[in-house]
């Protein structure tokens, strides 16, 4: 507040820190504080000092030059020893279900209203990152596709979805086919689009019954009007 030159009023310090492991072993910390809901410092631990965000000006200057003087080796210790032995460390107590690897469930099948779509559900995979693409008699689609968000299933497992809003004949005339990548997948699986035909069919059947039930049950309201009129 002093450096601010703020004397009065309620202000917030927010801190943020972590680290990664990467999957080659490489290994990142970093470090951020924040100022009543701005970035105010950042921490670049390689060179072992508090830097000024870009949207700060001269005082945030003063600051990194303070907590300098003070921390930064204690800093550089834990985002980049402290907090990496703790991530080793839980890994290990949690392999068996963090490095675990299954299968998705993979089911595509027809929408035809509002609008002709078809989608492509994938559901019980882990872990997390999986790839949903589309296939056009073996060349790949990019529009008119719409890929949701990947979800948490209550088992921990995930699921996810993709969109493919194509016409009725269209299926038709090409082999629609939808393609899932995933790493407890030793090659991507495919899944074809059924043609829906026999879809198309029962709701053609469907709709001439109504009609014709709708034009029995007219003729039978008109006969009974002529008959109590006479």
């Amino acid at each position: 507040m002093k450096n601010f030159n703020h004397t009065a009023g309620v202000h917030t310090l927010q801190l943020m820190y972590g680290c990664e492991i990467d999957n080659d072993g490489t290994t990142r910390g970093h470090m951020q504080l924040g100022y009543d809901g701005k970035d105010f410092l950042n921490f670049d631990v390689n060179n072992k000092t508090w830097i000024s965000a870009k949207s700060q000006d001269e005082i945030s200057k003063q600051t990194c030059d303070f907590i300098n003087n003070v921390t930064t080796e204690d800093w550089k210790n834990y985002v980049g020893i402290d907090c990496i032995n703790r991530i080793n460390e839980y890994m290990s107590y949690g392999r068996e279900i963090l490095e675990r690897k299954v299968v998705p469930e993979v089911s595509v099948f027809q929408k035809h209203f509002p609008s002709p779509e078809v989608v492509c559900h994938t559901t019980g995979f882990f872990p997390k990152p999986l790839n949903i693409t589309w296939q056009k008699d073996g060349e790949d689609v990019h529009e008119n596709v719409e890929l949701g968000e990947t979800l948490h299933n209550q088992d921990g497992s995930f699921q996810k979805r993709s969109i493919l809003k194509v016409p009725a004949e269209e299926l038709q005339k090409h082999n629609y086919t939808c393609v899932v990548q995933h790493s407890s997948l030793e090659k991507e699986l495919v899944r074809e689009v059924p043609k829906g035909g026999g879809s198309i069919a029962i709701i053609s059947a469907v709709v001439a019954a109504l009609v014709a039930l709708v034009a029995v049950v007219a003729g039978i309201v008109v006969w009974k009007k002529k008959k109590n009129s006479g």
